[in-house]
């Protein structure tokens, strides 16, 4: 079977979900400006690194296998996005790559907002968050960050959009809670092996041989004296 990211149809969601989801992103637009974590672009290398990892997870999210509109499974690479550039630029390169296939067909503008919140920013925070709740309270070691943020964290993203797309899909009235339960969430939480899998393996890679890749990963930390 081949993964995607989900696209949410418009025609699926009542039209509040989509005002409400564009009114997130737009919030979320907001405090990335004030954050001032967009001024880490100014740096030629690091917009390079970002622009093309965006390029690279945008085309994963082209391979797609879907049930029915606004139900189809993917790989996100979101984790990996998170551990490399932190959450608001993470974000952002979500929301880069949904602009990019509303722009070529391939999914919906009235829909973006939600898709933003679902596939970038949700993903994006639970990464984020298990890798801040790590590095407080677990030793700083090489084999933590990485089974804890690229395996576990990377599951844990993906258990979380499956959990919140079946939630909002139900809610809003777009299939059964049974139908979701017996023909999307299970196979949207087994997705998350593939992604653990996959995340860790490339956190694994680029913390080893390209370190200054990963802007949440220290060597001096996580490495030497261990």
């Amino acid at each position: 079977m081949n993964f995607t990211a989900p696209a949410l149809f418009a025609s699926v969601f009542p039209e509040s979900f989509q005002w409400a989801g564009w009114l997130g992103l737009v919030f979320l637009a907001w405090r990335w400006l004030m954050s001032g974590d967009w001024r880490q672009l100014a740096d030629p290398r690091r917009l390079n690194l970002f622009l093309g990892a965006t390029v690279v997870v945008l085309a994963l999210w082209q391979i797609r296998a879907g049930v029915k509109p606004g139900l189809s499974f993917h790989l996100y690479g979101m984790a990996a996005l998170t551990l490399m550039f932190g959450f608001w630029r993470a974000t952002c390169a979500g929301v880069l790559i949904l602009f990019a296939n509303a722009v070529f067909g391939r999914g919906s503008w009235e829909a973006l907002g939600v898709d933003a919140l679902l596939t970038a920013a949700l993903p994006a925070a639970v990464s984020w968050g298990i890798f801040r709740l790590l590095d407080r309270f677990l030793p700083n070691h090489f084999f933590i960050y990485v089974l804890g943020n690229g395996f576990f964290g990377a599951a844990l993203s993906v258990v979380a959009v499956g959990l919140a797309t079946t939630a909002l899909m139900a809610l809003g009235g777009a299939y059964t809670l049974d139908y979701l339960l017996t023909h999307y969430t299970p196979y949207a939480l087994m997705i998350s092996w593939g992604e653990a899998f996959t995340t860790g393996m490339m956190v694994t890679v680029m913390a080893v041989y390209r370190p200054d890749w990963v802007e949440s990963f220290d060597d001096a930390r996580y490495i030497q004296n261990k």
